[in-house]
């Protein structure tokens, strides 16, 4: 589904934006619930029809509600273009039920759901994807490497309480739906899960991960338990996968072209993974087949995924020169391939996109030889692929914590790094140790200014913020580059579009409490990649390439000209925090006529430290929803962790981790 970007002026990052499409939610009686839901997450309001007939294509203003008997009624209009018509068919699964086929065929997309505190975040994950405001594999794509761990249990139920620690190193989840069992009503085990159980598997699944998921249905043949009998079988919960707006799609080579041309045809922003596995022992990477498969497989996926079981130590040498021609020859798909059993280890290690790995905690492993990703990065560092550095907190004050829990990562991931907390210390302390040759990069609060000459390589964002807050080593030629990142503003946008689609927040307006900018300015960036409208600042005033487009509120009287702003962020000290619960409650009752569904309340608290008040207490009770600074330190931890070691760890194993009180 085709959509278009615009670039934010202030650099590189952009906002995505999908094209105006008509959004209409099919409910089921008593379910009109989910309506105002899906209004809210997409910053709209909403409105409901009773015929298809009814519905305006290619208009975004409204999110329109019908019926499923309604639906029914007048499904015979079509599906329509669903660059202009997008129809999503909910269903409550609390009582048991399943949606009935002709709904969800008669659909472009299924959102399954439970009346849990889960919801909302698994709608706002669910819609971006579908409106392709999200999109997972474009970063995946830029890492140096990627994982996936692969779910082998025969109910995800076991693997939820450990799956922060399970996912720690992993880019993707791996739904093994194959391996599903799901209970009979004779106490057995069905030979294949229904697409009913599936589905609940899978909602709790993501609701209890942000990680990607990999939806694989793995046939007899190559170590799964799917009859390749029926291969309209593979199609059917395939294609409903797509429906259920899964971001990873696995396609067997196997299948019938018709069935994965129309799998590729009707992906949506979901990405293709094209699947070959050889358990032979006899094929080989050297033949003519092995390029034939590779090309099969481009035709229809993302990604090509090749894998065989080898005997030799030499046979992962020959997997290397295949995939080095493949790479010197293809730009696109990304080729995933590794070698199984004991001796194919090594190319395990070698492998770069979407490298199969294991747990401890496991009931089974997925393949045979499959490592986990401590035992990885172990071999990486042993080949010297991923050699010991000396990596930093580097602040105003002594701090252990922070330290500990980075070694915990570190433990966790096997990576052979230490880090150390260690004051800022006078001019010219910091030169003195990004300057030593096994410096691998650093975390920095509070920031540095972006005009320190020892850092001449900046991103983007830190230009534009004009703060430094993590250092990164980029030594691929060979040279000691240091790097100026800023990790906290993404931090910030991932907390604001956890319960909000990015397009919610286009054109609409802003007010930010700060006592200075520096404070305020990560804020600011965050919220113009966010395409938000008229931003209004108290306490500071606004100078640089942020300044364009701020508005000072410079009295009472400032507040009662503005309009119901769709976020408030406080970025003030803690000892000034009580002045921000004045304008929260004003705009509770200040009698704006706004739609509710559009109104769009959110509540920032940027303010670390001992609060004078409770600013986030009083805005959960005036209706909005509340961030606080906890939940912005997580996620720009996941941030700061992959600028500095380039692996995953999950926004979940990091609040676990770390506590609550973030070191």
């Amino acid at each position: 589904m085709a959509t278009e970007v615009e670039t934010v002026a202030l650099g590189t990052e952009s906002v995505v934006s999908e094209l105006k499409r008509t959004v209409v939610i099919v409910y089921g009686p008593g379910q009109e619930g989910i309506l105002q839901v899906v209004a809210e997450v997409l910053g709209k309001a909403w409105t409901t029809v009773s015929a298809l007939s009814k519905v305006v294509s290619g208009s975004d203003a409204l999110v329109l509600g019908i019926l499923t008997n309604d639906f029914e009624n007048t499904m015979s209009e079509g599906r329509a273009d669903p660059s202009k018509l997008l129809l999503v068919n909910t269903h409550c699964i609390d009582d048991g039920s399943f949606p009935v086929d002709r709904l969800s065929e008669g659909c472009h997309y299924e959102f399954l759901y439970s009346k849990t505190p889960f919801l909302r975040r698994d709608l706002t994950r669910f819609l971006s994807l579908i409106l392709g405001q999200r999109r997972p594999h474009a970063d995946l794509a830029t890492k140096r490497r990627t994982n996936f761990i692969s779910t082998t249990f025969p109910d995800v139920r076991a693997a939820l309480p450990n799956l922060d620690i399970l996912s720690v190193g992993s880019d993707a989840v791996e739904l093994r739906v194959d391996l599903l069992e799901e209970p009979a009503s004779d106490g057995n085990r069905s030979p294949i899960p229904s697409l009913k159980y599936v589905g609940q598997q899978l909602m709790l699944l993501r609701q209890h991960t942000e990680l990607p998921i990999i939806f694989t249905t793995r046939c007899v043949k190559e170590n799964g338990k799917f009859p390749m009998e029926d291969p309209q079988l593979f199609h059917k919960y395939l294609r409903r996968a797509i429906q259920w707006g899964i971001e990873y799609i696995d396609v067997e080579l196997w299948l019938p072209e018709d069935i994965r041309q129309d799998l590729c045809d009707h992906r949506g922003n979901s990405i293709i993974m094209s699947a070959f596995h050889d358990f032979s022992g006899t094929w080989k990477w050297t033949s003519p087949e092995a390029q034939r498969l590779f090309k099969e497989g481009a035709r229809y996926a993302d990604i090509v995924k090749m894998i065989a079981m080898v005997n030799t130590i030499e046979e992962n040498y020959e997997l290397e020169y295949f995939r080095s021609t493949i790479k010197a020859n293809y730009s696109y798909p990304l080729l995933s391939a590794v070698n199984m059993g004991q001796k194919g280890q090594l190319s395990r290690a070698l492998n770069t996109v979407f490298s199969p790995i294991t747990h401890p905690l496991l009931p089974i492993i997925a393949a045979p030889g499959q490592l986990t990703a401590a035992e990885i990065n172990g071999a990486l560092h042993i080949m010297g692929q991923l050699p010991k550095r000396d990596m930093y907190a580097i602040g105003t004050f002594r701090s252990t914590s922070q330290s500990m829990f980075m070694e915990k990562c570190f433990n966790e991931l096997g990576l052979p790094h230490s880090f150390s907390c260690i004051d800022r210390g006078p001019r010219g302390s910091i030169e003195s140790v990004i300057m030593q040759p096994s410096f691998g990069g650093a975390y920095v609060n509070p920031p540095l200014t972006s005009s320190a000459s020892y850092i001449p390589t900046k991103s983007d964002a830190a230009r534009a913020i004009g703060s430094i807050d993590t250092i990164t080593v980029n030594g691929a030629d060979g040279q000691h580059k240091f790097v100026g990142e800023n990790a906290t503003w993404k931090g910030i946008r991932a907390t604001l579009t956890r319960d909000y689609v990015p397009s919610a927040y286009r054109g609409r307006s802003v007010i930010v409490l700060s006592s200075s900018e520096s404070d305020a300015t990560a804020a600011i960036f965050a919220l113009r990649s966010l395409d938000v409208g008229t931003i209004y600042t108290v306490g500071f005033k606004a100078s640089g390439p942020l300044a364009a487009g701020l508005e000072p509120f410079t009295s009472i009287q400032s507040v009662k000209l503005v309009e119901q702003p769709f976020v408030i962020v406080s970025a003030l000290p803690p000892e000034k925090s009580l002045l921000v619960q004045p304008l929260l409650r004003h705009y509770r009752s200040s009698g704006h006529t706004s739609p509710p569904s559009t109104r769009g309340k959110v509540f920032l608290d940027l303010t670390t430290g001992t609060r004078k008040g409770d600013p986030l207490g009083v805005a959960a009770s005036a209706g909005w929803t509340a961030y606080g600074i906890d939940d912005v330190n997580a996620w720009t931890t996941v941030e700061t962790l992959r600028l500095l070691v380039g692996q995953n760890v999950p926004f979940d194993f990091v609040r676990m981790a770390s506590g609550h009180g973030m070191y």
